[in-house]
């Protein structure tokens, strides 16, 4: 996967903001995550699946978790 183009929130260049999600469009509707301090272990997804998770992140669904 080394030809995908990994990209980063700006939130990230922050002081002290070392660990971060990196995001990269695959093919078609697939959409690649990682950690900026393991980039070797990729997640695969679909776009669709990736933007219903963030959106239920903002909308708080997950709190409870943490």
């Amino acid at each position: 996967m080394s030809h995908l183009v990994w990209q980063k929130a700006s939130y990230s260049d922050a002081e002290g903001a070392d660990n971060c999600l990196e995001l990269a469009q695959g093919n078609g509707d697939l959409c690649h995550v990682r950690e900026s301090d393991d980039p070797s272990i990729i997640l695969t997804t679909t776009t669709t699946k990736l933007r219903a998770f963030l959106l239920g992140a903002k909308a708080g669904e997950f709190d409870h978790l943490i």
